[in-house]
């Protein structure tokens, strides 16, 4: 970072101009990253439902219709009656778009008792995509546009009407938190910095940091699918990881300018608050590197658009940022609105935080029991917790795509997928009649089966499909899932269980057995690099406890809130089982944060105790000078990845509501009082075996250093 700080004082306009060009050229190229992601990938592609999957759509054709529009016979007529001009329409759909016609109750009568609802006032018209899951996904706009058909009301649902609702939604929610978030989040920068040039260069390296991770996408989209989804994390946590990593590198910037010239000034900030960005982006990288573990693609996606934000807000953090502090001077102060605003905060905040962390220190063992005590009495609810993956729950009550699966679900029970069963015979045979009558009988005794038909024989595959009397992905289909997966085959028969229920159990079933992995890449790599950074043993051991102790609180909270329903109507959210996906980003946000914030307080501990600071000492200066930022930090957080609070979709609350929890829990709690209460009673032991004082001072104390607090 001496270094680097060197090249940025030589060529402050070099740097500046070609870092914020390179990102604006490569942002342009990625502003069109949209048309080149997909909207699906929630399934674990070698799973085994989607291996019958694969298998039915080789020997049957696709059973799973992509589309299904509900037509209601308007008062006065039948469905007889509105048939011909329902199928009139059906029949002006573009074949190139359909892998086979549409299945009716006027031109399949066979068809006809599970297509018609049990008012029979309403008929089901079944619509089967052609091309993958991702082209199938966008054609679904042109099929919707020949659906509708005049004088009879209309509805849509299906796969692709849930997931384009979702996306939709989501595209519009993600304008509405940035044009909230920007002005707000200057607002309170200027409140911060007591000036609008300090508070503006933030929010410019945060929309730079948007630009770039846009990019990235769109290269990682080049060799791999990429959920729609990855646009809404890197556009958030660019914005809000940009903005906090420009106020602790200003905020240093200005610090250090109290007792040092501006060119001295940036080399302590970079030596300094820019390599505890490095570590932290690094940290970051590797907490979200942990989603890549997992089979879905919508996972990975996830993992890649934060990854892109943390890569792109930490470098321009380090290339544009520094070099119009060069540029700015002492002029960085510009357009305060009273002399020395920054300094007079700083001054207030380090009073008060100086009076909080003197009171821990003097109540260590109390503050450090009472703390850890009621985050495990707030992680109590996560004992309780059950997942599943999004489904049209997300959608707010009133979405009409939600309205009409729940439509089906009441009026069509037959129409659900249930449970698909392939029983495959052996040496390329196919299975004889006697075993399959044997096995269909077995699962019609099934509790929750109301039928069991044979729908027919293909070289070696057989396929059954059982009706349910219960709705598809419920906990009650899950257990039937789980009573026919317990039925013995018969001898020479491979039976393979598919459907939406089943698809859902094992994408549940690939993200818990991952699961493991993912928090043991994070903690191992968390490990490492904090023992790099620190030269400490016990601190990253600490550092790994802690994240998870806050990880539990927040997530204990969630449960309580969105599975097991309170404040629920107050927040306006759906409730039941959290959505496993979600969760695991979250898991991977809350740890990365814990450790983000705590590289940036114990990184200023440390500092302190090279210089010769005791124990205590460097506790209370680290606390001092790092509270009013972390704490501004948080509060700048929240209000950018808060935005997702406001969104209409359900996980989206979900992520929004977490990171909140999380920040608020962190940044108070256990950042503040957890943690110094914690390295001073862990006293020398701390600095073990390579973090202890160096030889001499590399410079004078500061200001406001271990031993001239007030």
């Amino acid at each position: 970072m001496t270094r680097w700080s060197a090249v940025v004082l030589r060529r402050p306009w070099l740097v500046l101009l070609l870092a914020a060009g390179v990102v604006v050229v490569a942002g342009l190229w990625g502003s069109t990253v949209g048309d080149r992601l997909g909207a699906g990938g929630y399934a674990d592609p070698g799973s085994e439902s989607m291996q019958v999957e694969e298998l039915v759509d080789e020997h049957f054709g696709r059973q799973s219709p992509d589309v299904v529009a509900v037509y209601t016979a308007p008062p006065g007529a039948s469905l007889d009656d509105i048939g011909p001009r329902v199928q009139e329409q059906l029949d002006t759909l573009d074949p190139a778009l359909l892998s086979r016609p549409a299945v009716t109750p006027w031109n399949t009568p066979a068809a006809g008792p599970y297509l018609r609802s049990v008012t029979g006032d309403r008929a089901l018209a079944l619509v089967f995509a052609a091309g993958d899951e991702n082209q199938r996904l966008a054609s679904y706009p042109a099929i919707a546009d020949r659906l509708n058909v005049a004088g009879v009301p209309t509805e849509l649902t299906g796969f692709a009407a849930v997931a384009d609702s979702v996306n939709t939604r989501s595209e519009r929610d993600l304008l509405r938190a940035e044009a909230l978030s920007l002005p707000l989040t200057l607002l309170v920068l200027v409140l911060v910095f007591g000036g609008l040039v300090a508070a503006a260069l933030p929010v410019a390296v945060g929309v730079l940091a948007i630009l770039g991770a846009l990019a990235c996408l769109r290269l990682v989209a080049a060799f791999t699918e990429v959920n729609v989804f990855a646009v809404n994390i890197a556009t958030l946590l660019s914005l809000g990881l940009a903005i906090d990593y420009g106020l602790f590198v200003v905020s240093r910037y200005r610090e250090e300018l109290g007792s040092a010239d501006p060119v001295t000034a940036l080399s302590r900030t970079l030596a300094t608050a820019g390599r505890t960005i490095a570590f932290s982006a690094l940290l970051l990288v590797c907490a979200f590197a942990g989603t890549l573990v997992f089979p879905q693609a919508s996972l990975r996606s996830l993992g890649f658009g934060a990854m892109a934000a943390v890569v792109t807000a930490a470098t321009m953090s380090l290339t544009v940022l520094p070099a119009a502090l060069a540029l700015l001077g002492h002029r960085i102060g510009a357009g305060s609105w009273r002399r020395d605003a920054f300094g007079r905060g700083q001054a207030r905040a380090a009073r008060f935080w100086g009076r909080v962390t003197r009171i821990v220190l003097a109540r260590r063992v109390l503050v450090a029991t009472s703390i850890t005590g009621v985050l495990l009495i707030l992680a109590v609810p996560v004992l309780g917790v059950k997942l599943t993956d999004i489904d049209h729950t997300a959608l707010p009550a009133g979405d009409p795509a939600r309205v009409a699966v729940e439509r089906v679900a009441a009026e069509f029970p037959a129409a659900g997928s249930g449970v698909v069963v392939v029983a495959r015979g052996t040496g390329g045979r196919a299975p004889a009649a006697v075993a399959v009558e044997g096995l269909r009988r077995e699962i019609a005794a099934v509790v929750d089966v109301a039928a069991v038909v044979v729908a027919g024989t293909r070289d070696d595959v057989t396929l059954l499909k059982a009706q349910l009397s219960v709705p598809d992905r419920s906990r009650a289909a899950m257990t039937v899932l789980d009573r026919i997966r317990a039925i013995d085959g018969p001898d020479g028969v491979e039976v393979l269980l598919g459907g939406e229920s089943a698809v859902t159990s094992d994408g549940v079933d690939a993200i818990v057995a991952r699961f493991p992995l993912m928090v043991a890449i994070m903690a191992l790599a968390t490990f490492v690099l904090l023992l790099i950074a620190f030269g400490s043993v016990l601190l990253p051991v600490k550092a790994v406890l802690v994240a998870a102790l806050s990880l539990g609180a927040t997530f204990g909270i969630l449960t309580w809130v969105f599975q097991d329903g309170h404040l629920a109507g107050v927040l306006g959210v759906s409730t039941g089982p959290l959505a496993a996906g979600m969760a695991v980003l979250v898991v991977a946000v809350v740890f990365g944060l814990s450790t983000d914030y705590e590289v940036f307080l114990i990184s200023r501990m440390v500092e302190e105790h090279r210089r010769g600071g005791d124990t205590e000492g460097a506790v209370l200066a680290g606390a001092v000078h790092t509270g009013r930022v972390v704490t501004a930090a948080a509060a700048l957080l929240i209000l950018v990845t808060g935005a997702f609070t406001l969104s209409s979709l359900t996980p989206m609350r979900f992520l929004g509501i977490g990171i909140i929890v999380a920040l608020v829990i962190d940044a108070t709690l256990v950042r503040m009082l957890l943690v110094p209460a914690l390295v001073a009673l862990m006293g020398r032991a701390n600095w073990w075996p390579w973090a202890g004082p160096a030889a001499a001072p590399s410079r004078p104390p500061d200001a406001v250093g271990a031993r001239s607090l007030p």
